[in-house]
């Protein structure tokens, strides 16, 4: 396992699980998205209103590498989950999940996490990423990290703009619990710093 290229700095590990939770988790997939290249797949509940709106990824990464599936059932996002990092045809596989896994199929995604960094490492592609998209404050059990994030206030004027978020660490398994100050200026660029 190898950490992520960039990922802000995080040590988020590829070819392993990760959870994001919290009200802005689909801002902290695309900031991500924009530190990796290749193909990502992004697997939705079909039955929920709620889509991607790929015109707002434009500010973090380009949509065009975006492969959006919907899932007609719960299970069905796990699966296709499942078979896109097991194939390791995909930097990033990302599943947004209405409730919680269990233990036994996040299991099975690190497991084919693994098979999926061997069949990518045949083609000379960095192992995927696996992303859970949870609600609230996640919890899913066997993930390899959990990191929250929720927006805070941005001092955003109408002659600057600025977004402004705060990132936990919930969870890792090999590091303490942590958060950071974020913030993306007008140009794009993403910093962090140590929480005050």
């Amino acid at each position: 396992m190898q950490p992520f290229p960039g990922a802000l700095g995080l040590g988020v590990l590829r070819g392993r699980v990760h959870e994001f939770c919290g009200s802005a988790r689909v801002n902290l997939a695309a900031m991500i998205l924009r530190e990796s290249q290749g193909p990502v797949i992004w697997i939705a509940p079909g039955w929920q209103a709620d889509r991607i709106y790929s015109a707002g990824l434009v500010a973090y990464a380009d949509p065009a590498r975006l492969i959006y599936a919907r899932a007609r059932r719960a299970e069905d996002l796990l699966w296709a989950a499942e078979e896109a990092l097991r194939s390791g045809a995909a930097a990033i596989v990302i599943a947004e999940l209405p409730d919680l896994p269990g233990l036994t199929p996040v299991r099975r995604l690190h497991l084919a996490a693994e098979t999926g960094a061997q069949m990518a490492q045949h083609r000379a592609h960095l192992p995927p990423l696996g992303l859970l998209l949870t609600p609230g404050m996640g919890g899913a059990q066997g993930v390899e990290s959990r990191w929250h994030l929720v927006a805070r206030p941005s001092g955003t004027t109408l002659i600057d703009t600025k977004e402004a978020w705060t990132l936990s660490r919930l969870r890792a398994r090999m590091a303490p619990p942590a958060s950071w100050d974020v913030a993306r200026d007008m140009a794009g660029q993403i910093t962090l710093s140590p929480a005050r």
